[in-house]
């Protein structure tokens, strides 16, 4: 048995993302790994619902030997065997995010032999994780550039308290190796998109959030946004409880795209919420980088992957990015890593990833 690679849950911003990327390389690299102060840094530390779900699906579909799975455990022990594709479901029975859910299992399932579909029931637009509209207008398009192939459906919203929302990602296997890429600058805007939601709620909110957040737009930037609004008839909406929010997208010359966001909530106006959205995309496009911050953590992954040299801008260099470096050197420590910036400022990667097949 190879070594076990020890991680500090506690390192970095010591947050979930550490358990999620440690667990995702050790399924990619077969790497058994232990991870002991599982978010340290957080209010409510170790496991939740939708980190023991990451766990259980990984174990799933690597038939991994797992040690301490459970709500609450501050350490577990992840041994993978095998990656197998496959048709899975995967069920975190709260509003816990699906997408974080998705971040975890998508490098094991695209290094497997075939393709996969995987449906994860959960909450799609809750706090604190990427909006379901971020992954599938912005993560799915700039993993596109490595020539990674997926696909993400939304069949069912699902917010926060309720949950109860269900997505559908098809996932094409990597053939021979992730290609890098190279996008520093994002060379202006072609166009400004995004969606609108309002479920169990009137329509007008989501009219509402769509309005301020273009005006706004077109105010500061003089580009019109397209804002697409999905709401729902009363007697045919399919969702379990109230929700709304907004996820903005700006299409670069350079062939990137740079994602903002904002969630409604009880006595928030919808107003505030697109006009939130609306500053938040004017800065990452103001920043001319290629990729906005919260992109920049999730390219990290494929860059070590990829074989060649990859170069990417961020708007911000944040905590997470580094903490994702830090998580993927541990696994893949022969890649190689130059930054240009400092922890909050605009900020160029060149990572020299190792190659991997599967």
């Amino acid at each position: 048995m190879a070594d076990v690679i020890e991680i500090d849950g506690s390192m970095g911003e010591g947050g979930g993302q550490i358990l999620r990327y440690s667990l995702g390389f050790s399924a990619v690299t077969l790497k058994p790994v232990r991870i002991f102060n599982i978010r340290a840094k957080r209010k409510n530390p170790g496991l939740r619902p939708q980190h023991l779900t990451a766990v259980n699906a990984l174990k799933t579909i690597t038939d991994a030997v797992v040690e301490g799975a459970y709500v609450g455990s501050k350490e577990i022990y992840f041994e993978p065997h095998t990656r197998r594709s496959g048709n899975y479901v995967f069920n975190i029975g709260t509003a816990g995010s699906v997408t974080l859910v998705l971040q975890a299992i998508l490098p094991a399932l695209l290094f497997s032999k075939g393709r996969s579909r995987v449906e994860i029931v959960g909450g799609t637009d809750v706090p604190w994780s990427p909006p379901i509209d971020y992954m599938r207008y912005v993560f799915r398009h700039n993993l596109g550039l490595f020539g990674i192939n997926i696909d993400i459906k939304l069949l069912r919203r699902g917010h926060y308290p309720r949950g109860g929302g269900r997505i559908v990602i098809d996932i094409e296997p990597v053939k021979d190796y992730i290609t890098p890429i190279n996008y520093v600058d994002a060379g202006g805007i072609v166009e400004v998109k995004g969606i609108s939601h309002a479920v169990k709620l009137p329509r007008h909110v989501a009219e509402r959030q769509a309005r301020s957040a273009a005006s706004l737009i077109e105010r500061v930037l003089g580009i019109k946004p397209f804002i697409e609004i999905e709401s729902y008839p009363p007697e045919r909406d399919p969702h379990l409880g109230p929700g709304s929010g907004i996820v903005l997208y700006a299409v670069t010359n350079a062939g990137t795209r740079l994602g903002s966001d904002s969630l409604g909530a009880r006595g928030k106006r919808a107003e505030i919420v697109g006009r939130e959205a609306a500053e938040k995309l004017i800065e990452e496009i103001r920043s001319g980088a290629a990729f906005d911050r919260h992109m920049g953590d999730m390219l990290i992954p494929y860059t070590f992957l990829a074989r060649g040299t990859s170069t990417i801008g961020v708007s911000v260099l944040t905590n997470h990015t580094v903490t994702a470096i830090m998580v993927s050197k541990k696994f893949l420590s022969e890649a190689i890593v130059d930054i240009s910036g400092e922890v909050g400022e605009k900020a160029k990667i060149r990572i020299t990833g190792v190659g991997f097949s599967p």
